[in-house]
Parts: C-alpha cells; structure tokens; sequence
C-alpha cells in the first residue's frame, strides 16, 4: 500500500486538527484544577513552602540594597560634613583645643551657637546682628 502525496496531506491535518483540540482540551482541564487546588485551604501551606525560597530571595536583594543606599548616604553625609569642616575652620579650632578640654567646651559652644562665625572667616562675617524685635504688647492675646 502506497500512500499518495494528498492522503498523506490529509493525515497530517488530521492529526494536526486533533492534537490542536486535544492539547488545548488537556490544558484547560490542568488549568482549572490547578485554579481550583490553589483556590482551597489545603494549598495554603503547600503555597507557603513553595514561596519560601522567593521570598528568601526577595528579602536578600532588600537587605542588600538597603546596605548600598546606606553606604551612599552615610558617605555623602561624611564629605558633606567635611566640606563645611575645611570651609568653617572648625577642625583647626578642635585641633588646638584638643589639649584644654575647658576651652574646647567653649568654642565648642561658641561654634554650635555661631557666634565664632567671624573668627573662622564664614560668610555671615560682614553682617550684622539684628537686634530681637520689642513688642508693646504684654502678656499673651
């Protein structure tokens, strides 16, 4: 028995037609069972030891791109607070208080409350001081 160019076409659309509809058949009833397992109570745990190893993974990468904002921000803070070190002199005026611990207190104090901030040659040296304005109003209203 010979089998002709045209029956041999006829096979393979046949067969084609039918794995078609099989296959999609099978898929849809894997679909819904599927659905159906994971829509009940008894997947929850099944669920939850499938998704440890992702949620391992996820809480990692979290850790690690906190620990690189944190170096990036911790860093840039650090040379920030350097520049206006080098630009408001305080590390020269620690560096010759570091042996009187009274006088260090002092400019110290005088730096945080910036009342040294013309003798370290910052910008505010040819501003005046303002006086508080008076009021003549007395007691609370």
């Amino acid at each position: 028995m010979e089998i002709t160019a045209i029956e041999l076409f006829a096979y393979f659309v046949a067969w084609t037609i039918f794995y078609f509809a099989i296959s999609h058949y099978i898929a849809r009833l894997s679909k819904d069972k599927w659905v159906d397992w994971a829509r009940s109570t008894e997947s929850d745990e099944d669920l939850l030891v499938i998704l440890e190893s992702v949620i391992a993974e996820i809480e990692d990468r979290m850790h690690e791109k906190l620990e690189q904002f944190q170096a990036s921000f911790f860093g840039s803070l650090g040379a920030a607070s350097k520049k206006v070190d080098q630009a408001t002199g305080q590390s020269t005026i620690k560096a010759i208080t570091k042996d009187n611990p009274i006088l260090g207190f002092v400019a110290d104090y005088m730096m945080k409350r910036g009342n040294l901030g013309s003798l370290v040659g910052s910008q505010s040296q040819n501003t005046p001081i303002s006086k508080p304005k008076e009021s003549t109003k007395l007691g609370l209203e």
